[in-house]
């Protein structure tokens, strides 16, 4: 089967005193969204799913539509910052040189309820019973950087290495998997979408 593994687009910042940020899609967020449903609408894809976190339900909601398919919120895909009462694009937290840019970098932000073995279980476990969930199809599920570094650095064997790459936002990631456990990345950081509609598309700004 084909996963394509899809981050969620730009959300709004949001940093409150106490209670889950959880933050919704900016409007740039929503475009990119849309621009995502419009890429992907020429495949076959035969079901989505989403983490329960706004800005990766709403990322999913225009892509399902176009498919005419539910979204199906599974809870292991959720991000490692599901409980913090902030959040801050990570662009915006470079840009100002914010101690949390690199703390993020270190690994070693302590706004999380688990360790890095403890997410990496939970998001292996969710996204191969996916897997095991639709043999011979192709899902596309949308969720977060964290989870995507996660899941495709243990494809890679880059267990020690959580965030070896930056996901672009609505970026899509493709991997093949096989009944019998096999795992090979087809595709890493597709944005052909975004590119020439002057949105922005993550850490490295926007491309022409």
């Amino acid at each position: 089967m084909e996963l394509i593994l899809i981050r969620h687009a730009l959300p709004v910042r949001r940093e409150l005193v106490e209670g889950i940020a959880d933050p919704e899609l900016s409007d740039t967020g929503r475009i990119q969204a849309m621009h995502l449903a419009e890429y992907l609408a020429g495949e076959t894809i035969d079901a989505v799913y989403a983490s329960p976190l706004r800005r990766a339900t709403q990322t999913a909601e225009p892509l399902a539509a176009r498919k005419e398919l539910p979204v199906t919120v599974v809870d292991g895909i959720a991000e490692y910052d599901r409980t913090s009462k902030e959040y801050v694009p990570i662009e915006e937290l470079k840009a100002s040189n914010d101690p949390r840019w690199q703390q993020l970098v270190d690994d070693t932000w302590a706004e999380r309820d688990e360790t890095r073995a403890e997410f990496g279980g939970r998001v292996l476990a969710a996204i191969d019973a996916i897997i095991d969930a639709h043999p011979s199809e192709t899902v596309a599920v949308v969720c977060h950087g964290g989870v995507i570094n996660s899941y495709l650095g243990g494809v890679l064997g880059l267990a020690e290495s959580p965030g070896f790459f930056y996901p672009d936002y609505t970026s899509v990631h493709r991997v093949m998997a096989s009944r019998g456990g096999g795992r090979s990345i087809l595709a890493l950081n597709e944005t052909a979408h975004l590119r020439g509609t002057d949105l922005p598309i993550g850490l490295y700004g926007k491309r022409a």
